[in-house]
């Protein structure tokens, strides 16, 4: 590898937007997540519906057609 100009490897606090904060190793100080190992469906097995309603679901809401 050449000599300086390869970025920084240092620490980095990750944190989640389910409240889990871990450290790794990245060239950026600090991470923040939406979803992380620890509420990710596929680790827990449970799984989350997030129904933020798309554009059909917020037309027929709209036009009352449910």
């Amino acid at each position: 590898m050449k000599q300086g100009i390869h970025p920084d490897y240092k620490e980095c606090k990750v944190t989640c937007a389910c409240g889990n904060t871990f450290v790794t190793k990245s060239t950026k100080e600090e991470l923040k997540l939406d979803v992380c190992s620890a509420c990710h469906p596929f680790f827990t097995g449970q799984q989350k519906f997030i129904n933020r309603g798309g554009r059909v679901e917020k037309f027929k809401k709209k036009f009352n057609m449910e």
